[in-house]
């Protein structure tokens, strides 16, 4: 599931600077009154506060966090509890990280590269967790496949068409817009660099600038705009800028390349007993740019108190690592496979940060996660980034066929917040659903493990799934008698009620979270673990 970027900041950026028309018009905001209880916070926030918020308390901090910090001081104080395995389903995971190094499963019943499956569970060497990928990197989109494939007789054929032809044009004008924006930025930092005779020039030096000189007086437009959206200097937006680039071209290069063959491990992915085991032993990334699994690791499992970069939610964590998501969509076969894998394998929480529209074989995923609910595993899904009503617009994988009934007990879907609590508190990008979303957690810039020893913010719901994961394994490592159907009650009956209005979707609707969650509910790992205890001592 792709982390999201910002076409809205930076089409208005198109507006304002190129064209020097443009507006921009303000949302319906909460009024004081109703915001429940807690202040709105009102100070900035400090680089520790950015990097930890989804730790923090919203009732001492006023922020919207998971009051992991509180639970840690107040609750478990020190209590190790028993090993919990987490199984990450997502890209490829840097698994010699600094910080997550010393948090991996190991499969201690396979000897290490010695060419033999020695558990015979079909995967030869598998140490760490499995990389079902093999070789590959670049995929289509799943609806790309289906026009790929010329299957006119599929139900959902001409609706893949008409998607088609409306995200390539999108992206298309993305990569027009994002062509001249970045050039406009390049130009105006150059420009600044040779007035100021120096690369670190600040916002009061260019706030400060008086001239005559048409082309740096634009220059100076151009910063003044980036720093009002937060953006620190002009050589952060060149790099956020190159990153999107890089992100649209993919997109249009290899996401809707209908003549792209990206599968490289040689079985049919359209015969879930074709080829078992293929694929290899390495879930490690391809590329340093396959940085989302690594990033979601991180917010789980990164090794707590180290003095290195950030802590994980969950403490006694072992992550096995399933490369099973490319770039671009998953297959079913990969997703179910790797749900099997987890649960065989010991996984009591999986971690799902994936989803797409289309989904051929839907069915070996439910099946999957049947047989992973049997096996008493947690599975954890990101609702996804399309600002969509998910009860409306179908959105896979998912325990149900649309909004029916409900295959297994295991299956908790999150959308994400940010750090603002008030009526933008739900995430722009955030799908929802008042049945198919059951709860929100924090998930804009969200501080993590990326590869390669380093750490950055990234924003998804991608995100919000492994801070509920991670609450998740706690629960599960303090209470072990809990089941996977109890502890998703308890996530779910025990966070925060917030019951002021918040905007939801394209449109800006104002909802509550009743109205747009199961549950009505933001997580909290302190009240989910004095629930847990609460339900396990009354066993």
């Amino acid at each position: 599931m792709k982390n999201v970027f910002k076409p809205v900041i930076y089409s208005i950026f198109i507006s304002t600077i190129m064209l020097s028309c443009g507006s921009t018009t303000g949302v319906l905001s909460t009024p004081v009154e109703n915001i429940d209880t807690s202040p709105i916070k009102e100070s900035e926030f400090t680089e520790q506060e950015q990097n930890t918020w989804s730790h923090l308390d919203l009732a001492k901090d006023t922020i919207p966090g998971m009051s992991v910090d509180k639970a840690y001081k107040d609750i478990i104080k020190g209590k190790k509890g028993q090993t919990v395995i987490v199984a990450v389903i997502d890209s490829g995971t840097d698994i010699d990280h600094e910080d997550l190094d010393d948090v991996l499963w190991t499969n201690k019943d396979e000897i290490p590269n010695n060419g033999k499956d020695d558990d015979n569970n079909g995967y030869v060497d598998d140490i760490h967790g499995w990389n079902f990928l093999g070789d590959a990197y670049d995929e289509q989109l799943e609806y790309v496949r289906l026009l790929a494939s010329g299957d006119k007789s599929n139900p959902r054929y001409a609706e893949a068409e008409a998607l088609y032809k409306t995200e390539y044009e999108k992206y298309s004008g993305y990569k027009a817009q994002y062509d001249q924006i970045y050039q406009a930025v390049v130009s105006a930092d150059d420009k600044l660099k040779a007035h100021f005779g120096k690369a670190d020039y600040t916002k009061k030096e260019v706030a400060a600038i008086k001239t005559e000189d048409e082309a740096l007086g634009r220059a100076k437009q151009v910063a003044q705009f980036i720093y009002s959206n937060d953006i620190e200097s002009l050589a952060a937006a060149r790099k956020e800028i190159k990153g999107d680039l890089e992100g649209i071209n993919e997109r249009l290069n290899a996401n809707l390349n209908k003549n792209l063959k990206g599968r490289k491990t040689g079985d049919n992915p359209n015969d879930l007993n074709d080829k078992p085991g293929y694929g290899n032993n390495n879930p490690r990334p391809s590329r340093k740019s396959e940085s989302h699994g690594t990033h979601v690791t991180g917010i789980i499992a990164a090794e707590r108190n180290n003095g290195k970069g950030m802590n994980g939610v969950a403490n006694n964590v072992e992550i096995m690592a399933i490369r099973s998501t490319p770039n671009g969509d998953e297959y079913d076969k990969d997703v179910a496979l790797a749900i099997r894998y987890a649960a065989d394998n010991g996984a009591k929480v999986i971690n799902a940060s994936f989803g797409k529209s289309f989904s051929p074989h839907s069915d070996w995923v439910r099946d999957a996660i049947v047989y992973a609910a049997e096996k008493d595993v947690l599975f954890v899904h990101a609702a996804g980034n399309d600002s969509a009503d998910i009860d409306v617009v179908k959105n896979f994988p998912n325990d149900a066929v649309g909004t029916g009934p409900e295959v297994a007990d295991n299956f908790i879907t999150v959308g994400s917040l940010t750090q603002n609590y008030g009526s933008d508190m739900v995430s722009g990008f955030s799908n929802y659903g008042k049945v198919n979303v059951d709860v929100f957690a924090p998930g804009s810039d969200i501080y993590s493990t990326m590869p390669e020893n380093e750490y950055d913010l990234n924003s998804g719901t991608s995100m919000a799934a492994p801070n509920v994961a991670g609450v998740a394994a706690l629960i599960r490592s303090q209470y072990p008698s809990l089941t996977a159907a109890q502890v998703k009650k308890i996530l779910m009956d025990s966070g925060l009620p917030i019951k002021a209005k918040v905007t939801v979707g394209e449109n800006k609707d104002a909802k509550t979270l009743s109205e747009i969650s199961t549950s009505g509910k933001i997580v909290n790992a302190y009240n989910a673990l004095i629930m847990a205890s609460q339900v396990a001592n009354s066993k």
